[in-house]
């Protein structure tokens, strides 16, 4: 059966002269799953649900392309700008907490799916990811010393030798799981001077391990954000030291990740709402928590 999108669904109903026949919510119910028990479900995944605006459930659209980002606090930060930028074209959805370390990650997708997925969940989801968008990295090459940042006492999460391995793990992991999804690997994003638990350059040692492992999967395409983010960081560095950006630091990111994903899958990204919109959507969703 030809796929159709929300967008050509709403031309046909017009064509014929039904939408204007049809009630909204009769005509969300048509371009939606609907699922009460995939929200409940949802909410049970993490303390940040409910409350925070990137963690919100994302109801899916019928016949839209399923995107999903696993990632760190840096993804946190540009996924409402990959949402914006792909709105009408993609339902994107991200991994339902900080994404951590390499070693996290198997464990994270598993909770996720069979939280979320059928036959796992009754009544639950029932698609499959057209495209998963991931990265480890800063989580593993950080030094933690009584579970606080401190590259002077600390021990180093992931030695390189344990990331490529546990990165060699996870590609395994999502081809056998999902083998017909697109995946994209981002390269994790640079750490500056002053970094209170990471050394500086260590990114670069990182990224060398992980383009290693992707190289002998060329169907999984590299998205070079620790290139791009360096006059990001420069400009919008969220402070002196810190590996964070400001809001139109992470909106630049979210632009570039949504043009990667985009072309992936052939679709056409919108115009990026400025920092201003997508904050005042934060404040109005979680004032309302």
């Amino acid at each position: 059966m030809t796929r159709i999108s929300r967008r050509q669904s709403l031309k046909m109903l017009s064509a014929f002269g039904l939408a204007s026949l049809l009630p909204t919510r009769l005509v969300s119910q048509v371009l939606t799953t609907g699922c009460d028990v995939c929200k409940k479900a949802w909410n049970s995944l993490g303390r940040f649900n409910k409350t925070r605006y990137q963690f919100r459930y994302i109801e899916p659209v019928a016949n839209l392309p399923k995107v999903f980002i696993y990632g760190d606090s840096i993804s946190i930060g540009y996924t409402e700008y990959v949402r914006a930028s792909l709105k009408g074209q993609a339902c994107v959805y991200r991994i339902h907490k900080n994404g951590q370390s390499s070693n996290e990650f198997i464990s994270n997708v598993e909770t996720l799916k069979t939280t979320m997925f059928q036959p796992y969940l009754k009544g639950g989801w029932n698609f499959d990811w057209d495209v998963i968008h991931f990265n480890v990295g800063l989580h593993d090459l950080k030094y933690l010393h009584n579970k606080k940042l401190n590259k002077k006492k600390g021990t180093q999460v992931s030695t390189l030798d344990l990331y490529e391995k546990n990165l060699r793990a996870i590609v395994q992991y999502l081809k056998n799981t999902y083998p017909n999804t697109k995946l994209i690997f981002a390269t994790t994003t640079l750490v500056p001077e002053g970094e209170p638990g990471r050394v500086a350059g260590d990114a670069v040692k990182y990224n060398a391990v992980a383009l290693k492992v992707m190289s002998a999967y060329p169907e999984i395409i590299v998205n070079d954000l620790y290139t791009f983010s360096i006059p990001v960081l420069k400009e919008f560095a969220n402070k002196p030291g810190d590996v964070h950006y400001k809001a139109e630091g992470s909106r630049l990111q979210g632009i570039e990740v949504a043009n990667k994903i985009a072309k992936a899958i052939d679709i056409t990204p919108i115009e990026c709402p400025s920092t201003d919109v997508i904050t005042a959507k934060f404040k109005e969703y979680e004032t309302k928590k």
